[in-house]
Formats: structure tokens, C-alpha cells, sequence
């Protein structure tokens, strides 16, 4: 077993080079349940790594750990994925067991040293789930008594993705009581089809694809949040603005909610409108109410939840990219923010995005990167659509932090203060 205490440990874990993807794992009722951390070895990283002592998956794993994962995961579950290596290593000792869950990659072994080693940390209270089952096997049966999830793909299937095929599978884990979950998941149908078959959770991007509806008309309190964000942006007097606040009266309340959350930083409790709109200024009041429109009082608790996560995450994280990258222009980090949390208007809508755009008025950089991903705003758009998407498109964000001049270790960081930025939102905006 491998040493990670004292000197070996900061000589083991030069590990800054790597990209950390988080993909979100819903409930059959749409809300979020955990997260699956995808750990990446940027190509520079390979070089810093004392692979005689510690596996690449396992450094990283650790150093990760270090930064700390609570600030990924929040409230959830961590599903992490594990080689024999890293189940062979001491990385166990950083990681919270009652928060992480230990995912079997495929093409682990059913030996009898890793039977063992399953054995051992599950009487530490660590749970595991087996990754990308396939069918029924000796393999499975030798781990499964010691798993609680198992994880079927809706991908890769030789007839195609049909959920259907994976159903006698799925009755014979149910049956054994483990609980189901269901990745790459990309398509609502997918998603009904799979919750027909009893799967308990369900890991994709299924619940951020825009399902355009011709007609659609924003709910009245959407468009109460719009008519009052065009006043912000325009040149309407304080008084204006909180007069408009004040008629609707679930619109304050949730305003004055949001704004006294720790994301925003205020000195003092902020107790009215007037006080809201002088203390925190037309930018930050633009973006309160650009969260607001995720976070509809009648669909709290809901499937509303992970795509708020995801605006919010995404707004978070080109605002602070922006701002690393021109921090001379603060602007520059207010309108990639707008960018960001507007990226994801068009499924909350269902509503084409060029249509949208014509209902609310914005510059024309932002809509060339909302529409083309083009522009500084579009390439940090697309370098958080490639971070999110990791498992697809990972050879895309080293080009992207080259041209950007940044390393993978700063972006590393900034995710991390995003991640935990997003769940402080969440919590009070819910």
C-alpha cells in the first residue's frame, strides 16, 4: 500500500496539471441528487507525477481532495471513479466517505485482492457503484453484494440507444434491491423511457436541451422579472424601480431573499427594496433577477433545480475567467455573467434563442455569443461547454486555455469557487 503521509506526500502530489468535469445525477423527481467528478490528467501533467508511488488517477484524485470536494458537491453525493491503483492507494484518507461514492470503472477485475480491498472500505463506510454494466456476469456478482448503485449506459448499444433492451436487466437489480442509474442520458424520451423501467436516478444533459414550443408565452411572473430588468438596464429612476418591485409582492420577497444570500457579499442585512436597488447597483440587481427567472416560486423543488445550478455555475464561472483575464475591466466580468446565466434562456423558455433576443435587449457581443459562440464572451461559453461535457470533449480545452493564456491549474481553481458559489445561490433561491 502506498504512503501518502508527511514528505511523500507533497512529492507524490505535484499534480497541477488536470481538469475536473462535474456532471449532475438527478432523481426521478428532477431534483438534484449527487454528482459524478470526472478527474483529467492535462498533457503537461503526466510529467509531474511519481507514477512509481501513486497511480495518475489516484494523485489526482488526492490533490483534488485537497482543494476540496465539499465545495463541488454541496449537499450531494460525490461519484468518483476509481481504478485498481487508486482503490489499492491511501487516497481514502482525504475523501469524506460519507459524501463520496466510489465508482468501479469497467474494466476493474473481480480479483480476489480487489474483492478484499471493496470489503474493507465498505466496512469503513465507504459505498460503491459499478460503472457502465452491461449485462449480467460472474464480475457483477462477485462485486454487486458489496454495491448499492449500479450504472447502465444509454449509450454505445449495438441496436442503438434503446432503454427497452436494458429492461430484464434492470427488473434483476431491482430485485436485488440496488438502485439504478441511468448516464448519458440525452433526450427527455430517454428519460421518460428509463423512468417507466424503475430507474431510481439519472445522469446527462437531458433536463439543459431546449424543447422548443411554437407559441410559448413567458409565465406572468417571468415577465414581471423582464418588464423589471428592462428598467434596470434602462435609465428609470430608483423610485421606478422599486415601485415596479413592490407590485409584485412574491417578486420582492424573493429579491430581498436573494439579495441578503452570502453570494453577495453585501456588509449589512439589506431589509428593503429601496435599499437593495442603492446598495447593490443596476449590475448586481440585473443579475439577481437573471437568477430569479430560474427559480419560479410555483416550480421550486422541481426540474428547475439543476438547470438554476447549471445558469448560475456557468454565469459564475465566465464571470470570474473574465475577470482573471481582463481585470482592469469590470464590465468585461459583468457582461460575461449575463452571457453565462442567458445560455441556458432558451430551454427555460423553450423558446429559440434568436427569438429570444428580439424580447430582451442585449449588446451585440453578447448575442453573437449566445447565438455563434463567437467573440471573447463566446470562447469562454464554449470553454464551460467543454468542461461540462468532459467525457466528449476533453482534447477541446487545452486549445481553449492556450489561446485564453491561462493554465489548467487556474482553471481548476476558478471552477471550484464557482461550484461553491452556485450552491450558496441555490440554497437560499429555492
Amino acid at each position: 500500500m502506498i504512503d501518502l503521509s508527511g514528505s511523500n506526500l507533497s512529492r507524490s502530489l505535484r499534480v497541477r496539471e488536470f481538469y475536473l468535469g462535474r456532471q449532475p445525477i438527478l432523481d426521478r423527481g428532477g431534483a438534484l441528487f449527487g454528482y459524478e467528478l470526472l478527474f483529467r490528467n492535462g498533457p503537461v501533467g503526466p510529467a509531474h507525477i511519481d507514477t512509481s508511488e501513486l497511480s495518475a488517477t489516484a494523485a489526482v484524485i488526492a490533490h483534488a481532495s485537497q482543494l476540496g470536494v465539499e465545495k463541488v458537491i454541496g449537499d450531494g453525493l460525490g461519484f468518483v471513479n476509481v481504478d485498481e491503483q487508486a482503490l489499492n492507494s491511501d487516497i481514502f484518507g482525504f475523501l469524506p466517505r460519507e459524501k463520496i461514492v466510489l465508482e468501479i470503472v469497467e474494466t476493474l477485475q473481480a480479483t480476489p485482492a480487489v474483492l478484499a480491498r471493496m470489503a474493507d472500505l465498505a466496512s469503513h463506510g465507504f459505498q460503491f457503484a459499478l460503472d457502465d454494466v452491461r449485462g449480467d456476469s460472474a464480475q457483477l456478482q462477485a462485486m454487486l453484494p458489496m454495491t448499492q448503485f449500479v450504472k447502465l449506459s444509454m449509450r454505445g448499444m449495438d441496436d442503438g440507444a434503446r432503454p427497452d433492451m436494458l429492461a430484464p436487466l434492470a427488473r434483476q437489480l431491482k430485485g436485488d434491491g440496488k438502485q439504478l442509474v441511468a448516464e448519458k442520458v440525452e433526450t427527455r424520451e430517454e428519460f421518460a423511457a428509463c423512468l417507466n423501467l424503475g430507474f431510481d436516478y439519472f445522469q446527462g444533459y437531458y433536463f439543459a436541451r431546449p424543447i422548443i414550443l411554437s407559441g410559448k408565452k413567458l409565465s406572468p411572473s417571468q415577465l414581471a422579472v423582464m418588464e423589471l430588468m428592462t428598467l434596470v438596464v434602462s435609465d428609470a429612476d430608483n423610485i421606478e424601480i422599486e415601485r415596479a418591485i413592490k407590485r409584485d409582492a412574491s417578486l420582492a420577497m424573493n429579491l430581498l431573499r436573494l439579495v441578503n444570500t452570502p453570494a453577495v457579499g453585501a456588509r449589512q442585512r439589506i431589509d428593503s427594496l429601496s435599499q437593495a436597488v442603492t446598495i447593490l447597483g443596476r449590475r448586481q440587481l440585473q443579475r439577481w433577477l437573471q437568477i430569479m427567472l430560474y427559480a419560479e416560486p410555483g416550480k421550486r423543488g422541481g426540474s428547475q433545480t439543476p438547470l438554476l445550478m447549471l445558469a448560475t455555475t456557468r454565469g459564475r464561472l465566465l464571470e470570474l475567467l473574465a475577470h482573471k483575464l481582463r481585470p482592469a475591466h469590470r464590465h468585461v466580468a459583468d457582461i460575461a455573467f449575463t452571457v453565462g446565466i442567458m445560455s441556458l434562456m432558451d430551454t427555460l423558455f423553450s423558446i429559440p434563442m434568436a427569438e429570444l433576443l428580439t424580447q430582451i435587449a442585449v449588446s451585440d457581443e453578447v448575442a453573437e455569443a449566445l447565438l455563434y459562440r463567437s467573440g471573447f464572451f463566446g470562447e469562454l461559453l464554449k470553454l464551460a461547454e467543454c468542461i461540462e461535457r468532459i467525457e466528449d470533449l476533453e482534447d477541446e480545452i487545452m486549445p481553449a486555455l492556450l489561446d485564453l493564456e491561462m493554465s489548467t491549474d487556474e482553471l481548476v481553481e476558478l471552477e471550484m469557487s464557482a461550484y461553491e458559489w452556485s450552491d450558496n445561490v441555490v440554497r437560499y433561491a429555492i
